[in-house]
């Protein structure tokens, strides 16, 4: 079992498969993150009723099948060579090059190749391959240019707080909660930081080589901003910034601060990334409501998207595709996107190389 990082889609089903008895690489952070999360299920199944996909003990079994790998450093395991690249999409995530009788496969994960506050974006002196299977989340688009985006969202966060409002920035855990707060701090502006992305810190900080400036983030995360939750009442009561999970606003302490901030028209909610469907935040956006707990309420605070993705936008996407097609790429497999067959019929159209969108439980061959 090969893991790309530590985000749910990509780590979220691996103790359920601990009675396979397999070896587990991914890279040691990769291996942090997936067992932080993998407790964080167990406790919302459980709050809820869902179905529970594993025990505690299989996430142990997990933690002690792990062999951690760093970046370019080979190995070999069941007659493949194996061989991890830094992706750029979060702290810790691996682009994964594999070879087999003389067979190469580049599997990219997901991947960003632009610089960030938190990262310094994908390896660009990659392997050759024979096939390459890349994820597609956003072909077809482009991103607005990070600079424009990060000056938007600065100068609405300062007029919220002129005015009097409450900032309140909902953040996905990992990689996005660190990545606002570089961001707040950069610009001189002092934020609370609530929930999952603070354990997420304390991780990173253990690890501190898959960040470019360990010290940089430390100096955003400090004692007097993370929040405990005898701390909640006072910070809300006034003018403030509030990094806080959940970043689609379903469960986390953001519903908390939502629910004394949701009939004020003087705050605003500042999402920071996709809301997929069937979320509270597709809902906010598509209707202007949300459920908080049993309950419908309006919002009469004010709403704002920031797409601060993690992922390639279609340009970089292509630059990718093109570059490993340029040195010999015979095959592309596109997945994780919702418009997948899109993808390989522009890789087959405008590259000629021979391109697969497959679906879920088909076998394609190579």
């Amino acid at each position: 079992m090969i893991i790309s990082h530590g985000h749910l889609d990509h780590c979220g089903l691996a103790p359920n498969l601990m009675d396979l008895g397999p070896e587990v690489y991914c890279t040691s952070l990769t291996a942090k993150l997936s067992g932080l999360l993998a407790r964080d299920t167990l406790k919302i199944a459980g709050k809820k009723g869902h179905i529970i996909p594993y025990y505690h003990e299989e996430i142990q079994e997990f933690e002690r099948r792990v062999r951690p790998i760093g970046y370019k450093k080979e190995f070999n395991t069941n007659g493949y060579s194996v061989c991890f690249y830094d992706a750029g999409h979060i702290p810790g995530t691996s682009m994964v090059h594999l070879e087999k009788d003389k067979q190469t496969l580049f599997y990219t994960g997901d991947m960003n190749t632009i610089r960030t506050e938190l990262q310094t974006g994908a390896d660009t002196e990659l392997p050759d391959s024979d096939i390459l299977l890349i994820e597609s989340t956003y072909f077809g688009r482009d991103h607005t240019p990070r600079k424009i985006l990060e000056e938007r969202f600065i100068a609405s966060i300062r007029e919220t707080i002129e005015s009097g409002g409450r900032a309140i920035i909902p953040a996905f855990g990992i990689g996005r909660t660190q990545e606002i707060m570089l961001m707040l701090k950069k610009h001189g502006l002092h934020a609370y930081v609530d929930g999952m992305g603070v354990d997420v810190f304390n991780l990173i900080r253990k690890s501190p080589e898959n960040v470019p400036d360990i010290k940089k983030l430390e100096n955003a995360f400090v004692s007097t901003n993370i929040v405990k939750r005898e701390d909640r009442e006072a910070i809300i009561n006034e003018p403030s910034i509030i990094v806080t999970s959940a970043g689609m606003l379903n469960g986390g302490p953001v519903l908390y601060y939502i629910d004394e901030i949701f009939d004020d028209p003087k705050s605003k909610i500042h999402l920071t990334g996709y809301q997929a469907e069937d979320t509270n935040g597709r809902r906010a956006l598509e209707s202007g409501y949300i459920e908080n707990g049993k309950r419908t309420v309006r919002l009469n605070c004010k709403l704002e998207l920031y797409d601060f993705s993690a992922h390639c936008g279609d340009a970089q996407l292509k630059d990718v595709v093109k570059s490993f097609c340029d040195r010999g790429t015979e095959t592309v497999i596109a997945v994780h996107g919702d418009n997948t067959e899109g993808f390989a019929h522009w890789v087959n159209e405008e590259l000629g190389v021979k391109s697969f969108a497959p679906a879920n439980k088909e076998i394609i061959y190579i």
